[in-house]
């Protein structure tokens, strides 16, 4: 029979970690007597990041004496105490390989039902003072539990633990963690956790992915699948950057030209996605080269690329394209890369921009016209005036190509005449995007400023668009994910302060910083840390894949072994180092 040994509880608070802040619950200590257990915690506990802890589905985290015996021995540790692990719940009994999704039981006046595995979080590794505690959980399969509450009432220690139902699947909490953070993954159990209703959203949200990945096309009887249609294989890419010539500069407007690429030996260029950008390592001073990333604006023609710059006043890389590049200039080209791409499908399709964030969804226009497709397309843009529209006339001749199109532009400076009816004056709103019909199945393309495109998905959601059928690209950093840590004024990226490092340059290219590598860091996470470059983990230890970026040049290391490798030309920043020059798109 399985045992209650101890309640352990612990409110939020403010720990000092690596320079900042975080808040955290972690530290939780045992109580004496009964506790009230509600539908949210136990009575006097709180968690200090409810996205990944705490809420309906994981009120209450349990782990079990047996994981503590083995830990001792495994870390050479003697100073290990209930709750040590985070835990509200230290149990005798429930082992992680028998307790299944879905199984109730009763401990107390209580009644349980377990919802996933314990999450992968930095913060674990924190309050034991071993890093890599969250890489080690996975990877031993003692990641421990959490429950919802399916009745109120009180526990204590001592009280009995008695499995009232068996989870639909008998899919355990060992499989269940193996099967979203390791690799070698079985379909079957796959198929499995998405029949499990008390799974939590999140990891069912996951699995979907997963599922979808290995079977491109749905089957039926995976419930809440979304239909996933095959997907155009990625082109091939060549390693780091390709010398390339400048084989024309066209201006668009006064503030944008493009600039057509093509390779210095005649060799063909592999076709781009629609929607993919391009990473440019340009000569801009004496100092090292400066890298910029740009949208491809049409298909691949004649093995030639299109890019299209606007030039920002201030803008060291763009003033040099549009003051000093010249037709037969050569480049280093990365190849193609990028998520944000347009998807096959039946969908239909709205495409919509503001300023120079028309390029990539221009690329995806090409690639609709020249296929004639069928689907509903609406081309919604947003630009100061007609002088500033870059691409008109090319977007107008493309519409009038697709046999359902749907053209709608928006100057907010300029009012335009009866002749062209598809231009309004001012700003797309969220009732002058309702009556332009977009259906709440399509799917919709954004790029632009960060504001427009936030407004821009909060109309569309509210049109009834799914979120996932919401695509966004931006080209700045992306916005962090830093759980727990308290919130700072933004800063600026910049040069890491303290002595300048020796080792290859590392440049994040999106942040436009490029700076020599030191040993004094720890991973180029930490790097990207120390220059206020907005980063996104959650383990820090190779687990999660929070931190995937993609690797535009170079080669790295990893420190610590993920536990399951990204996919190619991606790396784990938490976990890696440079071996050579390398070049990230963060």
């Amino acid at each position: 029979m399985a045992t209650l040994l101890s309640v352990n509880v612990g409110m939020p608070k403010d720990v000092s970690w690596q320079g900042r802040t975080v808040r955290t619950g972690a530290w939780k200590v045992p109580v004496q007597g009964s506790r009230m257990v509600r539908r949210l915690n136990v009575e006097g506990d709180g968690q200090g990041d409810l996205a990944g802890h705490g809420g309906e589905i994981r009120a209450v985290l349990v782990y079990q004496l047996q994981s503590y015996q083995y830990w001792q021995k495994q870390l050479g540790r003697d100073d290990l105490t209930f709750g040590m692990f985070g835990e509200n719940f230290t149990v005798d009994g429930l082992p992680d390989d028998d307790v299944c999704i879905g199984d109730r039981y009763r401990i107390g006046q209580a009644e349980f039902e377990v919802t996933q595995p314990r999450v992968t979080c930095y913060r674990v590794g924190m309050r034991l003072g071993e890093p890599a505690m969250a890489s080690l959980l996975v990877a031993h399969h003692r990641p421990g539990f959490y429950l919802r509450v399916i009745s109120e009432g009180h526990v204590q220690a001592g009280d009995e633990i008695t499995l009232t139902r068996k989870g639909p699947e008998e899919l355990s909490v060992a499989d269940t963690d193996a099967l979203l953070y390791l690799p070698g993954r079985d379909p079957a159990k796959l198929r499995k956790a998405l029949d499990i209703p008390a799974l939590s959203p999140g990891w069912q949200q996951s699995f979907r992915e997963l599922a979808a990945a290995q079977q491109p096309t749905q089957e039926p009887g995976w419930p809440g699948e979304r239909a996933t249609a095959q997907q155009p294989r990625e082109a091939p890419r060549w390693p780091g950057f390709k010398t390339m010539r400048v084989a024309r500069i066209v201006p668009e407007t006064p503030t944008v030209s493009s600039i057509y690429l093509k390779t210095t030996d005649g060799t063909p260029l592999p076709e781009a996605r629609p929607g993919q950008y391009l990473s440019l390592r340009l000569p801009v001073a004496d100092a090292a080269p400066a890298v910029r990333t740009y949208s491809l604006s049409s298909t691949s023609e004649e093995g030639t690329y299109r890019i299209s710059v606007k030039h920002e006043p201030h803008g060291k890389v763009s003033s040099y394209i549009h003051t000093r590049l010249l037709p037969g200039d050569l480049l280093g080209v990365a190849s193609p890369r990028g998520t944000f791409v347009l998807q096959e499908g039946t969908r239909p399709i709205a495409l919509i921009s503001a300023g120079i964030g028309a390029t990539p969804v221009l690329a995806m226009l090409h690639h609709l016209a020249a296929k004639r497709d069928p689907r509903p397309v609406w081309w919604i843009h947003t630009a100061h005036d007609r002088a500033h529209h870059a691409f008109a006339d090319e977007t107008h001749t493309l519409l009038g190509r697709l046999p359902n199109a749907h053209e709608h532009i928006y100057y907010t400076c300029e009012t335009a005449g009866p002749e062209r009816s598809y231009i309004t004056q001012g700003r797309p709103t969220a009732s002058s995007l309702a009556v332009l019909g977009i259906p709440a199945d399509a799917d919709a393309y954004l790029c632009g400023p960060p504001a427009f495109m936030d407004d821009i998905a909060g109309f569309l959601r509210d049109r009834g668009l799914s979120p996932e059928r919401i695509h966004t690209e931006q080209f700045s950093a992306l916005p962090a994910i830093n759980p727990g840590i308290a919130p700072t004024g933004a800063v600026r990226p910049h040069q890491p302060a303290g002595p300048r490092g020796t080792g290859p340059l590392i440049t994040f290219a999106r942040s436009g910083v490029t700076t020599p590598w030191s040993p004094a860091h720890a991973s180029l996470l930490d790097l990207a840390e120390a220059c206020d470059i907005p980063t996104r983990w959650s383990c820090r230890t190779g687990v999660c894949h929070t931190c995937i970026t993609q690797l535009v040049a170079g080669d790295i290391t990893y420190t610590t072994p993920p536990l399951e490798l990204p996919e190619a030309g991606t790396i784990l920043v938490c976990c890696s180092a440079p071996t050579t020059e390398v070049v990230l798109d963060l």
